[in-house]
């Protein structure tokens, strides 16, 4: 079957995609969009987070034909400019990323969490990343990272993006 839905605010179409396929399986095989990364094909890791028309979702329990002409957020798409997002520089400047393995699904985490709660406390950070397992970590730095993000988005003149990437400000 044809998959064509918008990804990254481009329209884009996978060909020949098997009825089975997730669509973690077409961004990354079919796209060329790595990004989302394929660890436990089950939903428990968290490494293949994605929006989904807004929606945080794990790519890996999505079947490629229900994205069919909907919108498709992946961490490539967080900075589309080429700039890093303030998720994604806060968790260099944190020294949150390890191996990097689960590190695009916690920043799309985050990056999800701090649209909906721009200043989130530690037992809502912890919540929110509940669905994402790092093997590398104690998770401390990833929590700096967090920490850092939220306060640089509520810095005044910071524009804070929404999971469409539309400034809220």
């Amino acid at each position: 079957m044809r998959v064509t839905c918008t990804v990254n605010g481009t329209s884009r179409t996978a060909d020949d995609v098997w009825e089975g396929e997730s669509l973690l399986y077409v961004l990354r095989e079919r796209l060329g969009l790595p990004g989302s990364k394929n660890a436990c094909e089950q939903g428990e890791c968290g490494s293949c987070t994605v929006y989904l028309d807004g929606t945080a979702v794990c790519a890996c329990l999505v079947a490629a034909g229900q994205a069919a002409g909907r919108d498709v957020r992946t961490v490539e798409g967080l900075a589309p400019e080429g700039d890093l997002d303030p998720v994604q520089r806060a968790f260099l400047q944190a020294g949150a990323v390890q191996c990097g393995f689960c590190t695009p699904g916690l920043i799309v985490s985050v990056h999800d969490l701090l649209a909906r709660v721009p200043r989130p406390t530690d037992p809502q950070i912890r919540e929110a990343l509940a669905g994402n397992l790092c093997r590398c970590t104690g998770y401390e730095k990833i929590m700096d990272a967090v920490r850092l993000a939220a306060a640089t988005a509520s810095e005044p003149g910071a524009a804070a993006a929404g999971p469409d990437g539309a400034g809220s400000r």
